[in-house]
């Protein structure tokens, strides 16, 4: 009987959840974020893209819209509702790794800095756990991708005329097409402002929502959180990054959205660019984009948590249910 208890138990136990849980549960994450989220990325990208003390319009032509709505709006018109969707091709190929590396590392950096004794986290630990987790993604996965996505979405061509041919005609072609005009590293170009974007972002991101999850759960004295709150709680998380860091941003985009100049270093390129933005443009120029991307990221993220954790827990429910049908064979073996 003794043994008979022991064998029923072991699969009880809590186990941690596998890569290959993290890798379907948050690419299943990614992909429903990148879906619903895009368009309002693509608008983000205009925006910061735009220079508003450029020359004044023609006589009769219509003023370029500042409002998200009116960029969004004016994209619709003059290059179809697909234009929306430009570059989707890169971050959905980009998205399931990403977020595999995100909640993965996350969980590993996070187990390296849990109390050795009692195996808690502290919100410090968190902290760094989600730094570590940012800067990680950012070199793996974020900034090759952050640089064809920023290339196909600045490209201001019709999706409904066939006559009006792009230079990059999707994600792969181009990749292929900046690595031989400009070479492999142009794929690395702002990893530095792309890795300090990602880490502050995660930092606060994962603390808010673990900090956030932790009171709610004690409060209402659940294991589980229904799906509603973990949406409520990522979206507030999420927009905490954004406001924080949106010049680094603006920086990175329009660091990543130029050419590539032989000899010129990163450095070099950094502070032109911020020094151009500020003298010709203001300081405001930024902050600009930073309504779309908070209406991009904080839902992205409210998605993002909500999927992932429903992912997991079904990953979870079919794991312990495969262990306990395994059981008789154990039994009888």
């Amino acid at each position: 009987m003794a043994s008979t208890k022991s064998n029923i138990s072991a699969p009880s136990k809590p186990q941690k959840a596998g890569l290959t849980t993290h890798l379907v549960a948050g690419g299943a994450a990614g992909l429903a974020e990148a879906l619903c989220c895009h368009p309002l990325d693509t608008i983000k990208v205009r925006m910061q893209l735009t220079n508003m003390r450029r020359a004044p319009p023609a006589p009769g032509a219509p003023a370029m819209p500042k409002s998200f709505l009116g960029v969004g709006q004016r994209i619709v018109q003059r290059e179809g509702v697909l234009a929306l969707y430009k570059g989707l091709g890169a971050v959905a190929t980009g998205m399931v790794p990403k977020m595999a590396i995100r909640f993965s590392s996350f969980e590993l950096y996070k187990s390296w800095l849990a109390n050795p004794e009692t195996g808690k986290v502290s919100t410090t630990g968190v902290f760094f756990a989600g730094l570590g987790a940012g800067i990680t993604e950012a070199v793996a996965v974020v900034t090759p991708m952050d640089v064809v996505k920023i290339r196909l979405q600045a490209q201001r061509h019709s999706t409904v005329d066939p006559m009006d041919v792009p230079k990059y005609r999707n994600a792969m072609h181009a990749a292929y097409t900046i690595i031989k005009e400009e070479g492999a590293m142009t794929l690395y170009k702002g990893v530095a402002l792309t890795a300090l974007r990602q880490a502050t972002n995660q930092a606060v991101n994962f603390t808010v929502y673990q900090e956030f999850k932790r009171i709610a759960r004690q409060m209402q004295g659940i294991e589980e959180l229904p799906s509603y709150q973990v949406l409520l709680l990522g979206g507030i998380s999420g927009a905490m990054g954004p406001v924080s860091n949106a010049p680094i941003d603006t920086i990175k985009t329009r660091i990543q959205k130029s050419t590539s100049v032989a000899g010129e270093s990163g450095w070099k390129r950094f502070v032109m660019v911020t020094r151009d933005i500020a003298q010709k443009e203001g300081y405001k120029a930024f902050y600009r984009g930073l309504t779309p991307r908070v209406l991009r990221v904080a839902p992205g993220q409210a998605i993002t948590f909500m999927v992932y954790e429903k992912v997991k827990s079904w990953i979870d429910l079919w794991n312990s249910r495969s262990q306990h049908a395994q059981l008789p064979n154990q039994k009888y073996a």
